[in-house]
């Protein structure tokens, strides 16, 4: 109900229910907090767990990391990668599940997402 485009939601695997269900809550509240303070721009994964977010110690993401790196044994930088992709694929699921309605685009490799503003939901 949630994105007014539809498109491929690809599910993630290699974590266990509990951490996805972490995972979902924490981007559920990244989500909510970005639509309050800046509901007219358009968002990205990078721009709610990137730049001055980018170390995910301490938050549930980083089971995506010790999932690339430790249990599939990649390097670091092609284990951050992989797992910034996971991280997308779980963002647009928690967009997809929300109660309001978002819109979509691609802008190179990037998803990215805007709440339409209606709280009538």
């Amino acid at each position: 109900m949630a994105l007014i485009e539809k498109s491929k939601i690809q599910n993630v695997t290699g974590i266990d229910e509990r951490q996805r269900n972490t995972i979902f809550c924490f981007l559920q509240g990244a989500v909510y907090c970005w639509c309050k303070n800046r509901p007219n721009e358009w968002f990205a994964m990078r721009d709610l767990m990137g730049g001055d977010n980018y170390y995910w110690e301490g938050t549930p993401l980083l089971s995506l990391y010790q999932k690339h790196y430790d249990i599939l044994g990649k390097a670091s930088e092609d284990a951050v990668t992989a797992a910034a992709k996971d991280s997308g694929w779980l963002l647009k699921r928690v967009i997809e599940d929300d109660k309001r309605i978002f819109h979509t685009k691609k802008e190179g490799l990037v998803r990215m997402y805007k709440w339409d503003g209606d709280s009538s939901y």
